[in-house]
């Protein structure tokens, strides 16, 4: 087997420098209450009666303390086959968001160390490697979205989605990940247009407005309360807001425009997710990197969407301190897209990440809601893609935490 660090990228990415140039579409419900479990009677009829235990005799005044008794050490119990998980429907998922098991949990429990389920369950046995595992990954998914619920901040917090390469999942991201945010915490998310030129943004999101971003800029200054500036966006069933382009006539977004529109979406928001274009040296581009807390950088499995990824941040590293930040604190999320993947380009992916100072990487798996390039709903995703998002919010929540708190 060669080794992947010998190669050169163009060796390993094969035919993926040729295809750099190519230009492709964007791919990137609360489930019914689950009843809560009743522990079961113990059928006491037909059981012999057992005689009363007898009281512990009183200790006399003045007399010598009772020794402690020693417990002998309980041998572990022999080990058992693993027993088959547990098939979950599409429309079931571990996540407290989505009505699934882990809703029973509290933030500060722990995860049983008995079974529920079945034999084990009933004579309250140690559960089974595979009920184990789903144990953990219910805590996981409790964690994840308690950190996404709680956080705070003293100001509004700015995400911005950025590659410069296209079809990577730009706008797919920043739906979801602003929709996941907003479902967890019950909405006061915006998502909305930074790309120069019109995107797809209002395309993928759920609604069609009657009018948008363009009309937004132009009425900014004169926008004063919530409701006016809610007629601009469409609401998602997320709980989260879209401000898209209506009309393909809209004019080229400038610096000044990005920042007059982020300043405007945060008195009404809490958090804003920024859907970027591909030229990350456009004025428009520019006014979003100057306002933003955080970047996230979607990428698929392939080498111009990573060497093109790390140009992102290079811009951003050539720029002043801020944007230095940006590119240090950057977040990448990688999307599958349904397609063949080999293990080569994925090590090699990972490494040029590791090695662009990326230290910070969450992976979706493929979703055939995504890939259909239609109206984007966070209910109709499979359960695995909920919660890979919301993990990968949770990391964004948790960096935005650490970065805002510090900064000036």
């Amino acid at each position: 087997m060669s080794d992947i660090n010998s190669n050169t990228p163009e060796e390993v990415f094969g035919g993926a420098a040729r295809a750099s140039d190519y230009i492709e579409e964007d791919t990137t419900s609360i489930t019914p209450h689950l009843e809560r479990r009743v522990k079961a009677e113990t059928p006491t009829e037909g059981l012999p009666k057992l005689p009363p235990m007898p009281k512990s005799p009183v200790r006399p005044e003045g007399a010598p303390p009772r020794p402690e008794p020693v417990l002998a050490a309980v041998p572990p119990a022999p080990s058992t086959p693993a027993e088959a998980p547990v098939a979950r429907s599409r429309d079931e998922s571990l996540s407290v968001l989505f009505g699934g098991a882990a809703s029973g949990l509290s933030a500060t429990s722990s995860a049983p160390v008995k079974s529920s389920k079945g034999l084990r369950g009933l004579f309250r046995m140690a559960p089974s490697p595979a009920e184990l595992a789903e144990q953990e990954h219910q805590a996981r998914c409790l964690a994840n979205e308690t950190i996404i619920r709680q956080a705070t901040w003293t100001r509004h917090v700015r995400i911005l989605v950025a590659n410069k390469k296209g079809g990577v999942g730009k706008t797919p991201t920043s739906i979801l990940l602003g929709g996941v945010i907003a479902a967890i915490r019950g909405g006061s998310v915006a998502i909305w247009e930074v790309s120069d030129d019109p995107g797809a943004l209002n395309y993928r999101a759920e609604g069609n407005a009657l009018i948008g971003l363009g009309e937004l800029v132009r009425d900014a200054d004169t926008i004063t309360s919530a409701g006016q500036l809610m007629g601009y966006g469409v609401p998602q069933t997320s709980f989260a807001t879209v401000f898209g382009t209506v009309s393909e006539d809209r004019p080229a977004l400038t610096f000044e425009d990005v920042v007059k529109v982020s300043d405007k979406i945060g008195e009404f928001y809490g958090i804003e997710v920024m859907d970027s274009g591909n030229v990350p040296t456009s004025s428009a581009f520019q006014g979003a990197a100057s306002v933003a807390d955080i970047l996230v950088v979607p990428v698929m499995n392939s080498g111009d969407a990573v060497v093109q990824a790390i140009q992102v941040l290079n811009v951003l590293r050539a720029g002043d301190a801020h944007s230095k930040a940006l590119a240090e604190n950057a977040i990448v999320v990688r999307l599958k897209d349904g397609r063949p993947e080999n293990a080569a380009v994925a090590d090699e992916v990972a490494r040029l990440l590791h090695d662009a100072g990326v230290t910070q990487r969450h992976e979706v798996p493929y979703d055939a809601h995504i890939a259909e390039r239609g109206q984007l709903t966070v209910g109709k995703l499979a359960p695995s893609t909920r919660d890979a998002l919301a993990a990968a919010a949770a990391g964004v929540v948790r960096s935005l935490q650490t970065i805002v708190s510090t900064a000036r």
